[in-house]
């Protein structure tokens, strides 16, 4: 009993996290839906689909892994897709437990650095990885809003202006780490003045603590910049294979569609309601969005669903969350009794300079 009281409370917090994400998706289930109907339904899914499904959820992660395996090859030339793959799912399955995903980044650098990379390399590898994906999601976002905008507008309207204001804060997002690289005096005076401004009008409390935060932020993202270089083909490579992760990940849905013997839409614009459904549900402070993912699935793919909306919605974050979780928990499980107080498998490139940490 003592064991079990230990692993209970070292793992607490990640029970409520879950708990709180079950209850929240048990409302939304049985909200006018009965078990019996939800067993009827899940009886006649179309098993070649969900086998679909579920291997195009597994190929996102293999994806992120090689992504990541990559950019540390960059200082690593010899780095295993073993220690990547362990990496991209500590990132996955850390941002699905903690509040607004950011959880993380931390722990993938954390874990790397117990992996002998320097915290200097591991925050420079982590640091682009964030920036591309938000490059390369911000710019499909905007490839779909303008092909699908009009479509979405007459069937969604109501929840467009969040998706707006999620490509907005995106464009600001990196605009800021640009300007930090480029004048970094010009933009803490701006960011100064404006959460000063905020906490005036009782929007922002703390205002220096916010500001120290945010600015601590954009550093990290603009030094992993300078000690990964200009490496514009690593770079372009990165967000390559981030695109096609976003279409595959997002496929996951016209998976389910197809299981629950539906024909009609795209997959297209499937993926493009996914798209949109997950840019609403990143502002959702609980872990995994929850509240927010089931919201704004239910607003976006109630289209293409119907009356068979809410067991799509049990099948999708069944697989998209808590399968996330089950197979990050035992990736970073497995890959930490592996990898981690191992040293990696050769020095540094010896064609870059070594960086602070590592000179210190």
């Amino acid at each position: 009993m003592s064991r079990l009281k230990r692993i209970i409370k070292k793992n607490l917090f990640t029970i409520l996290t879950l708990a709180i994400c079950m209850v929240i998706l048990l409302i939304f289930l049985f909200h006018g839906t009965s078990v019996q109907q939800l067993s009827n339904i899940f009886q006649n899914l179309n098993v070649g689909w969900m086998l679909v499904a579920v291997a195009t959820l597994a190929l996102t992660w293999l994806m992120e892994g090689f992504s990541n395996m990559l950019l540390c090859r960059h200082f690593y030339p010899k780095w295993t897709y073993g220690r990547a793959f362990m990496v991209g799912m500590t990132g996955i399955f850390y941002s699905a437990i903690t509040p607004f995903s950011t959880g993380g980044q931390p722990m993938q650098i954390y874990y790397m650095t117990k992996m002998g990379m320097s915290a200097g390399r591991s925050a420079a590898v982590i640091s682009v990885k964030t920036i591309t994906y938000q490059i390369t999601m911000l710019a499909f976002s905007l490839i779909l809003l303008g092909n699908e905008f009009s479509f979405f507008m007459s069937n969604v309207s109501h929840l467009m202006f969040i998706t707006i204001f999620g490509v907005v804060s995106n464009i600001l997002f990196i605009l800021a780490v640009v300007l930090v690289s480029l004048n970094a005096k010009f933009i803490n005076r701006m960011l100064h003045a404006v959460l000063n401004g905020l906490a005036k009008i009782h929007i922002v409390k703390e205002p220096e603590k916010k500001y120290q935060k945010i600015i601590t932020q954009l550093d990290s993202f603009n030094e992993g910049f300078k000690t990964m270089g200009h490496n514009w083909k690593l770079y372009i490579s990165v967000c390559l294979i981030t695109v096609l992760q976003i279409i595959i990940n997002n496929s996951v849905t016209y998976c389910i569609y197809r299981a629950f013997h539906l024909k009609g839409a795209t997959l297209w614009i499937i993926i493009a309601a996914q798209v949109f459904s997950n840019m609403v549900s990143a502002f959702v402070p609980l872990p995994g969005g929850s509240g927010g993912a089931e919201v704004s699935f239910s607003a976006f793919c109630h289209i293409f669903f119907g009356n068979l909306l809410t067991p799509a919605l049990l099948v999708w974050r069944l697989l998209t969350y808590y399968g996330c979780i089950l197979v990050g928990c035992i990736s970073v499980s497995i890959g930490s009794r592996k990898y981690v107080g191992t040293p990696p498998p050769e020095n540094y490139n010896i064609s870059d300079k070594p960086d602070k940490s590592e000179a210190a």
